[in-house]
């Protein structure tokens, strides 16, 4: 079996303890971190624990990491098709033959502002690329916070929603765009259930009263889709103090 976690830590460096623990206590072979949030990832904190690590990171926003416990054969540090854009937001690697994408998806808010173009944009450039790796047959995974919201089901309310970017018809639809190229959502495939969250918002206790969204994904090629074993959503990390926002999505694949 393969392991392989997503999760938005809200700073790395915030975050450290918990995402270390966690790290420890569960041993997956690949993780795949967003918002790192700094420049300077501590690998040291990692590598330690047996991991190499990847990780493009920027000052107080964006960046992602990959950790691995298993060895990886090349690396790619960002989106194609993305003359002029700097933000640390796509990191892959090719991790015993397979194909491992960590992405932090741009917000988009507010709708009708350069940001919300922006989202749509960067979505355009994921699709054109996964459809590459698709036409390839190579096998991948892609994981990440995709600043998504896909059905109405993965929101503890969609009418507090509707004007938000992550929610919007033009940003749903290009996640289904993704998963019309043949993409499997591992979490849907193997738990149809509702009710299934990633993100719980600080505000309004939103955490107690579990009214949180579905935003955080794994996606899988074909090739891929065939060896899923499960995916689950680790809410224990939510409820620590000084917890991230959003929790641990685990998908485990055959060998």
């Amino acid at each position: 079996m393969v392991s392989l976690v997503t999760w938005n830590v809200n700073s790395i460096k915030a975050r450290l303890p918990i995402v270390r623990d966690w790290i420890a206590a569960n041993s997956p072979d690949i993780v795949c971190l967003q918002e790192i949030k700094t420049p300077e990832f501590p690998s040291f904190e990692f590598e330690t624990m047996g991991y190499s690590c990847l990780f493009v990171g920027q000052k107080s926003y964006n960046g992602v990491a990959i950790l691995s416990r298993l060895p990886i054969e090349a690396a790619e540090r960002e989106l194609p098709d993305g003359e002029g854009d700097d933000h640390a937001r796509f990191i892959a690697a090719d991790i015993a033959g397979l194909h491992v994408i960590n992405i932090y998806l741009p917000n988009g808010n507010p709708v009708g502002t350069e940001k919300f173009t922006y989202k749509l944009a960067w979505m355009d450039r994921l699709q054109r690329h996964l459809a590459r790796l698709m036409d390839a047959e190579r096998p991948f995974v892609i994981g990440g916070d995709f600043n998504i919201i896909p059905d109405d089901i993965d929101c503890y309310d969609p009418r507090a929603w509707t004007g938000d970017a992550l929610f919007q018809p033009e940003s749903r639809g290009r996640y289904r765009a993704l998963i019309n190229l043949g993409l499997t959502d591992a979490l849907r495939a193997v738990n149809p259930n509702p009710h299934l969250y990633t993100f719980w918002d600080y505000q309004a206790g939103r955490w107690q009263r579990d009214q949180g969204i579905r935003i955080d994904h794994w996606l899988l090629s074909p090739e891929t889709a065939d060896r899923l074993e499960g995916c689950v959503v680790d809410r224990a990390p939510r409820g620590l103090e000084k917890a991230s926002d959003h929790t641990p999505v685990i998908v485990t694949l055959r060998d």
